[in-house]
């Protein structure tokens, strides 16, 4: 399986959010936090961000979205 990577760019593209935005929701659990994919560089896997915007159009919750976040975080520990 091929992952992408999203830079924080794209990923502000994709979601229409600037990057104070996109560190609030890390804090508030409604974005997974970025990996590390050099010494100071971070993203986020595409499919994981396709998720959430899955879960947004079909009219999730904050806290519905927060359990999706959770559970991605730990399919990741479980993956690797």
């Amino acid at each position: 399986m091929v992952i992408n990577i999203q830079r924080l760019s794209s990923l502000k593209k994709q979601l229409g959010i600037s990057r104070s935005t996109c560190y609030h929701f890390i804090s508030i659990g409604l974005l997974p936090k970025p990996i590390h994919i050099g010494p100071r560089a971070v993203g986020w896997p595409s499919h994981e961000i396709d998720t959430l915007i899955k879960a947004r159009i079909a009219g999730k919750s904050e806290s519905e979205i927060r359990n999706i976040v959770i559970d991605i975080e730990n399919q990741r520990k479980e993956q690797f």
